[in-house]
């Protein structure tokens, strides 16, 4: 049988976040988004929540609390809810901290795992799209030769969140037929990180490009060294994380219209009780619960180490469609006002269909 209840301990997360998003995050988004940065007291105070360093295990510098998927989409649906590209900023360090911890070998763990437990904000990156029509983050275009006990990276790639300040970036590639992730230092010979991306949404948050011209690794940079690792997990997961933002944006879409429909009146009435947009209303909501029923699904089948890749898959395709039909209905609620920036809506149906077309922005 499938629960939607969640357990106690979910629920006080859910409501704790939910009100650090409206307290903290909402209202920096406006001007985040005009000023295109992230506020760094925001990055600091999302850092000392410890929403990547608890769920590090004690060896590493963390609190050893276990990590549940299905918690960390509700932590991302809340925080996505107060504004996605901040929501994006404060998680990017659980890009690659998460990936390591979960795939990577014991002397990558404790080589790279104890910066995230710090005092400060620190975070990688993981570099998953490519600037090319049809591209797909399964199969990357960008290729990792072996040669004489190295690795040589060749290719472009873009939507590099935080890829002004990451130290490292966990870059997938195509060794043969294989998939494969490689820890690249920002200070690789071979490895130009671009200026700053100019994106339709998702302004505050920092993307850029990567350009990788032979750059030579030693083979230890592998995820999971010899052994290899499960790439396709790790995008997996991203997946769903992204799917879980885009469920934020969605539900402040419709948060927003609802209560603007009750008090717009027109014709001596308010707009609510106008057919067309109390059933408009109601298919957003509808859909908003599907979405989170995929999510859900999805978080469920990796927090219980199960192939979840159709499901992730599923999640994210039908977020990205869905999140994009609710943000462009609430603009057609609030008419004229859904264009202007004295109402959030234009700036939420721009980070939809940012979020998208993206790819490995975020994780679980």
């Amino acid at each position: 049988m499938i629960s939607f209840e969640m357990t106690e301990e979910q629920t006080l997360v859910r409501d704790s976040m939910r009100e650090f998003a409206a307290a903290e995050i909402r209202k920096r988004a406006r001007s985040a988004d005009e000023e295109s940065a992230v506020p760094a007291e925001l990055l600091a105070t999302t850092w000392s929540l410890g929403l990547t360093s608890t769920q590090l295990p004690e060896a590493f510098g963390g609190a050893g609390e276990a990590r549940s998927c299905v918690t960390n989409a509700i932590v991302l649906e809340e925080l996505a809810h107060g504004d996605a590209a901040l929501a994006i900023a404060a998680l990017s360090p659980s890009l690659f901290a998460n990936a390591i911890l979960d795939h990577g070998s014991e002397a990558q763990k404790k080589a790279h795992l104890p910066r995230f437990a710090g005092a400060r904000f620190v975070t990688g990156s993981l570099a998953v799209c490519e600037p090319a029509p049809l591209a797909d983050g399964s199969r990357p275009r960008c290729i990792a030769e072996a040669k004489n006990g190295t690795y040589v990276l060749s290719g472009r790639k873009s939507l590099v969140a935080m890829g002004d300040r990451a130290t490292h970036f966990l870059v997938t590639a195509r060794e043969g037929s294989e998939l494969g992730a490689y820890i690249v230092p920002r200070d690789a010979v071979g490895l130009t990180v671009g200026p700053l991306e100019k994106n339709m949404g998702l302004r505050a948050l920092p993307t850029t490009s990567l350009l990788l011209e032979r750059v030579e690794l030693p083979a230890e940079s592998k995820l999971g060294e010899a052994g290899g690792a499960n790439v396709q997990a790790v995008l997996d997961a991203s997946r769903v994380a992204l799917a879980a933002v885009m469920l934020g944006v969605s539900r402040a879409v419709l948060e927003y219209c609802v209560p603007y429909a009750k008090d717009r009146v027109a014709f001596d009435e308010a707009i609510a009780k106008k057919q067309a947009i109390a059933f408009r209303l109601a298919d957003m909501h509808i859909e908003q619960h599907a979405m989170r029923q995929l999510v859900w699904r999805a978080a469920s089948l990796l927090e219980h180490g199960l192939d979840a890749t159709r499901a992730a898959w599923q999640a994210r395709c039908y977020a990205a469609e869905k999140s994009m039909w609710i943000a462009d209905n609430g603009v057609q609620v609030l008419g004229g006002h859904g264009f202007i920036r004295e109402h959030p809506v234009e700036m939420w149906f721009r980070h939809a269909r940012t979020l998208g077309v993206a790819e490995g922005l975020v994780a679980l």
